[in-house]
């Protein structure tokens, strides 16, 4: 996955319906940028540079995986739709929404069409007063002081209203902390833990991954299925249900909900594909045994991808011991997570085919996503 980038960025509005207008920026970057994590208090200033009518300005703290020219080019796009004109001379002037990079990280970057930290932000309480909501313990990666202190160093004079209205986080429409438990499945190539771990950074969310890399057997399993299936199952078995186990019955103050990318019964479905008939009599029973005490989720996700899109994926990411998978290992695989699916009798299992997204590189295919795991 790509780096994830906290971005800082001053808002402003001083023409019509400058809330409105505030909210409708709020709503187009988490849209098209990121997630939104916090929202600062809005402030009512005086127009600075110019004769106009007072702003109403405020501060997001977004994350996301855009590399920060390209957030560049969503913002001023998003300004250009909202009706904002900027001049060729740079003159200040009223427009109905502003939206300025401040903070990337600690990054500093000087090019000819971005500059961070924002050059101007020391000079602006309108800027450093939101920031200081945000997150007080903000460092200037160039002046190397606090945020609160370059606040209180500024020489600029402008009274801040604030205002008793807060701007809503659209994050709150995808309400996946609703569910205490979700788990993501798919078949190998999916995505399913680039998405639980989108979704467990987007949502405060305590992540499970499975320890797959841990296992010895598993690049064994690929060179020799017939002599390696069973040990590689049962270790499996008993990581995943220990790894269950300890981490969804532990409760955790600082998290809201649990993320896996699996289920339980996956060892049940593989083992059913590559065991023996016996074999698999007795795994089935040492299965039963101890999932009775696993947590089942209140939500589960089966990711379908098509064939084609899986092979292309497994070749992506290139582990060598993948690269002999055969399509028809992943069909014998996909058809026993649809039987195993057919036979729950639960409202709490959802089929998502995204083999036409692309939720990794295109930030509208993930929020569908997450509206179908939600609806």
């Amino acid at each position: 996955m790509q780096p994830l980038y906290n971005v800082y960025l001053s808002l402003g509005s001083n023409m019509g319906n400058r809330s409105e207008y505030l909210q409708n920026a709020v709503n187009s970057l988490f849209e098209e940028v990121g997630s939104i994590v916090k929202i600062s208090s809005v402030y009512q200033t005086p127009a600075m540079g110019f004769d106009g009518d007072p702003f109403l300005n405020c501060a997001v703290w977004l994350q996301t995986n855009l590399k920060p020219a390209t957030v560049l080019k969503s913002i001023l796009q998003i300004e250009k739709t909202m009706g904002r004109k900027r001049n060729a001379l740079q003159a200040y002037t009223s427009r109905p929404i502003d939206i300025d990079i401040i903070l990337i990280d600690d990054l500093i970057i000087e090019s000819e069409k971005l500059t961070v930290p924002h050059p101007e932000m020391q000079k602006r309480k309108f800027v450093l007063q939101p920031l200081a909501d945000l997150n007080s313990h903000l460092i200037h990666p160039v002046f190397e002081k606090n945020i609160i202190k370059i606040l209180a160093e500024s020489e600029d004079s402008s009274v801040l209203q604030k205002q008793s209205k807060w701007l809503t986080n659209p994050m709150k429409d995808y309400n996946i902390s609703q569910y205490n438990y979700i788990a993501i499945e798919g078949n190998i190539g999916a995505g399913k833990t680039s998405l639980a771990t989108k979704i467990a950074n987007d949502f405060n969310a305590k992540l499970i991954l499975e320890r797959f890399k841990d296992n010895p057997f598993l690049p064994k399993f690929y060179e020799d299925a017939a002599r390696y299936a069973f040990p590689l199952e049962m270790s499996f078995l008993a990581d995943r249900y220990q790894q269950l186990v300890d981490d969804i019955t532990q409760f955790d103050l600082f998290k809201e909900s649990v993320i896996a990318d699996y289920d339980v019964n996956k060892s049940l479905i593989f083992a059913g594909i590559t065991l023996p008939e016996e074999e698999y009599a007795l795994y089935k029973k040492l299965f039963q045994v101890m999932h009775k005490d696993v947590p089942k989720p209140d939500k589960y996700i089966y990711l379908y991808q098509n064939t084609d899109r899986l092979l292309e994926n497994i070749k992506k990411r290139g582990r060598k011991y993948e690269q002999s998978i055969e399509a028809s290992y992943l069909q014998k695989l996909n058809a026993g997570y649809l039987e195993f699916i057919k036979n729950q009798h639960s409202e709490n299992i959802k089929i998502i085919n995204i083999s036409e997204l692309d939720f990794l590189k295109k930030r509208a295919d993930y929020l569908c996503v997450l509206k179908k795991i939600i609806s």
